[in-house]
């Protein structure tokens, strides 16, 4: 199929009502439904995956929204896994209490908490 063709399908296919969305919820539902898409393809360069963090990586990964769409996009940007991006934002808003009694020693969720602390990360 040409580039011409597929975007006239397309344009097509965005154009068709869908029950009940406004045209802002068929937009985000579009967005989901290819973060979906991108992520079961995972095609994406991950050759940093198990390497450490450095302080500023993490600084940005927990200075944005952990909407599926913004791990996917720190994913690709860092060369990591999607996995790795939604685990930092788990141990993030985990209690403290239940670190301590499941991983005390653990190096890397103690700098994750550290940065959090330091930028002023809340939980949702």
């Amino acid at each position: 199929m040409k580039k011409t063709e597929f975007k006239r399908q397309l344009k097509e296919l965005i154009s068709q009502e869908i029950e009940g969305l406004s045209w802002d919820e068929k937009l985000a539902y579009i967005r989901q439904i290819l973060v979906e898409v991108d992520k079961e393809y995972n095609q994406y360069n991950q050759s940093n995956k198990g390497k450490p963090w450095s302080d500023d990586e993490l600084r940005l990964v927990l200075s944005t929204t952990p909407t599926k769409e913004n791990i996917m996009m720190l994913a690709k940007a860092f060369c990591r896994g999607y996995g790795s991006i939604e685990q930092i934002f788990r141990w993030a808003a985990e209690d403290q209490k239940i670190i301590n009694e499941k991983r005390p020693d653990d190096k890397f969720i103690k700098q994750i908490k550290r940065i959090a602390k330091e930028i002023g990360w809340r939980a949702t």
